[in-house]
């Protein structure tokens, strides 16, 4: 056509020769289109076929470049607002871990201490625990599941990076246990309500960040808050107070360079750092346990299966493991979405609940001395919480 309109300038009827020659054009665009139409059902190609309709209906050619608009002009357009990724879904996440971890605990706590009435023996119960939760996390992997447990093999690297973290664990888990074996699960726990001082130094110490000062101050209604409740308490012992202050301690390290594991070993999950400190818990636990209390431990099983039968001894054995490989996951998972100080004051809230739960359950005596402490110490946990939340929103 570019052809016989160059040859036709300046001969008469040029004009009338390229008028005929563009309405043959757009006629047989129109038709093409048509019958287009009705053999493609598709909506995208009715779409399409009707932009190229139109653009010859205007007098476009069908060059390249007009067919490469109408092309682009028929993709469907996506005008559904993206879904809100706001901080409500992290938080109801991180709420329901906390439930969850709430929940088991209560329940590990219970049957734990009544385990203990029949069988005193703290050292090989750790053991059992943790033995316990190495079996599950075995099955677990084998039958293919392996993100509720290890995930993944480790290296040598990595399992020296958790070796650490998880000394901290099995030490302090027996020296829970010790103070569990001795005294109430209310003087046990509320000594435990310190452990927030432990990791906000520790935190400070280790990993080097600082927590505010208007922070650190709420953390003195809790400190006396416990201190009232534990001198008013009527079970009070050296062996229990002790052993709840070491377990701060160590579980203060724990929280602390378990977050800084988790943040060299990003890809492994919480719940796989866990099945791993679990393993390395039973290798640190398991020797221990036989050379405390391996001389008599025959003849304590035999007085426990005496009293309450072999079934309900083994029973006790096999829940109180579970629960506590369950609540201390779901204490992990909860220590991977919040920074450590926060962690102990969840801790401090869960001892409350533990606390009121063993007194209803057990039949435990509070002193009123006991329990405006912890009305005390609950109270500079809520402030606590508040000043944190302040901090984070003006850092931010």
């Amino acid at each position: 056509m570019v052809v016989m309109m160059t040859t036709s300038v300046g001969k008469p009827g040029a004009l009338a020769t390229v008028a005929k020659t563009s309405a043959v054009a757009r006629a047989h665009l129109l038709r093409r289109g048509a019958a287009t139409v009705a053999r493609e059902a598709t909506p995208r190609a009715r779409r399409r076929t009707g932009s190229i309709a139109a653009l010859g209906a205007r007098g476009v050619s069908a060059t390249s470049g007009p067919r490469h608009v109408a092309r682009a002009s028929s993709e469907p357009v996506d005008v559904t607002p993206p879904a809100a990724k706001g901080p409500t879904k992290e938080t109801l996440i991180t709420a329901g871990f906390i439930t969850l971890w709430y929940a088991v605990n209560v329940a590990f706590n219970l049957t734990n201490k009544s385990l203990f009435k029949h069988f005193p023996y703290p050292w090989t119960v750790s053991t059992v625990h943790v033995l316990v939760g190495t079996i599950y996390c075995a099955l677990a992997y084998a039958v293919g599941a392996k993100k509720a447990s290890f995930g993944r093999p480790i290296t040598k690297k990595e399992f020296g990076m958790i070796f650490a973290p998880a000394s901290m664990h099995a030490l302090g888990h027996i020296a829970a246990n010790l103070s569990f074996a001795a005294v109430a699960i209310s003087l046990t726990h509320t000594v435990k309500t310190l452990e927030p001082v432990f990791s906000a130094s520790l935190q400070w110490l280790i990993m080097g960040q600082a927590t505010p000062v208007p922070v650190l101050l709420s953390l003195v209604p809790i400190i006396g808050g416990v201190a009232m409740a534990v001198c008013g308490d009527l079970t009070f012992n050296l062996m229990g107070f002790a052993g709840a202050m070491i377990s701060n301690l160590t579980f203060g390290l724990r929280a602390v360079l378990s977050k800084k594991t988790m943040g060299a070993l990003t890809d492994l999950s919480s719940t796989s750092l866990y099945a791993y400190t679990t393993l390395i818990s039973l290798l640190v636990c398991a020797p221990l346990a036989l050379i405390v209390e391996g001389p008599t431990l025959k003849a304590g099983a035999e007085a426990a299966i005496e009293s309450i039968g072999a079934t309900q001894f083994c029973l006790y054995l096999v829940a109180v493991g579970m629960f506590y490989h369950l609540y201390n996951q779901f204490a992990f998972n909860t220590l991977q979405r919040v920074n450590p100080v926060s962690h102990g004051v969840a801790n401090v809230v869960k001892r409350i609940i533990i606390i009121g739960s063993s007194v209803l359950f057990f039949g435990n005596i509070l002193t009123r001395q006991t329990i405006l402490g912890t009305c005390i110490a609950l109270a500079g946990t809520a402030l606590y919480t508040e000043l944190q939340n302040r901090s984070k929103a003006k850092s931010k």
